[in-house]
């Protein structure tokens, strides 16, 4: 497989395949490099329109490309891996699974013996370059790591970790953006009860946010070591956190992530 002149076609390009899609030919991959399929193509015309293949022709995909994304929902990954094997050569073909809970034996088990895979855990700030990616592989070499961790890489950051671990990545980097989300939405909503219009409060929360993250980011430290900054004796930064921690704020959120990653029913 030649670096520079592969093909990738995204299998099941719903929202998550639809981010990687926008990210990669944002970054990567030139539009007429990439194919997408789905059953309905009719909700993938945006994409269409910015030079990307659309079709449902999963077969077809393969034999036209040499990095294959599954992008399916779990329940989909059998039917989906049956139909395409036989169009997958273990020495031309590199296949992607961005499928929660799959594992890679599992894909391998369809698979020709010796095929590259790997697993990869993004999340939908990849349209906007800023996804967290978690990665593991097997049957990789070299040449197939740097592809997939240049892919990723141009979409946020991604790091390569063991795969025991590929079930609370997704809990913490996919299912962390809506975590977020609904604390952003929260304290939006805060903002309005104390005086901000809806547009307003959104603006200085998601700077905030912003910042608050490259704070940890730029300086390496400790979440509590910021928090020590702002916080002044007898100050209003204080008492608010002082009382969602009595309703349970971080207690709240940590049994969320557990329940979260309770749900995954790796096969």
């Amino acid at each position: 497989m030649n670096k520079d002149v592969y093909r990738t076609a995204i299998i099941g390009c719903g929202n998550l395949g639809r981010a990687l899609a926008i990210g990669m030919i944002d970054g990567s991959i030139k539009p007429d490099r990439l194919e997408v399929t789905r059953r309905n193509t009719a909700v993938l015309h945006d994409l269409a329109t910015r030079g990307i293949s659309v079709h449902s022709d999963n077969k077809g995909a393969v034999d036209n490309c040499e990095m294959v994304i599954l992008a399916v929902k779990p329940y989909n990954i059998d039917s989906i891996l049956t139909e395409i094997a036989p169009g997958i050569d273990a020495s031309r073909h590199v296949v992607v699974s961005v499928v929660t809970g799959v594992s890679t034996a599992h894909i391998a088990s369809f698979l020709p013996k010796g095929t590259p895979i790997f697993r990869a855990m993004p999340n939908t700030a990849a349209d906007v370059k800023e996804s967290l990616t978690c990665i593991c592989h097997s049957h990789a070499g070299p040449m197939e790591i740097d592809i997939v961790n240049s892919i990723f890489s141009s979409m946020g950051t991604a790091i390569f970790i063991n795969e025991e671990l590929m079930e609370a990545a997704t809990v913490m980097g996919a299912c962390g953006i809506a975590y977020v989300m609904r604390f952003i939405r929260a304290m939006v909503q805060g903002g309005i009860e104390i005086g901000f219009d809806a547009k307003t409060a959104g603006l200085i929360v998601q700077q905030t946010v912003k910042g608050a993250a490259q704070l940890l980011i730029s300086r390496g430290g400790h979440p509590e070591s910021e928090i020590d900054k702002v916080t002044t004796p007898k100050g209003c930064t204080i008492a608010g956190l002082n009382q969602m921690e009595h309703h349970g704020f971080s207690s709240a959120l940590i049994r969320g992530i557990i329940a979260s990653y309770q749900k995954i029913e790796p096969v």
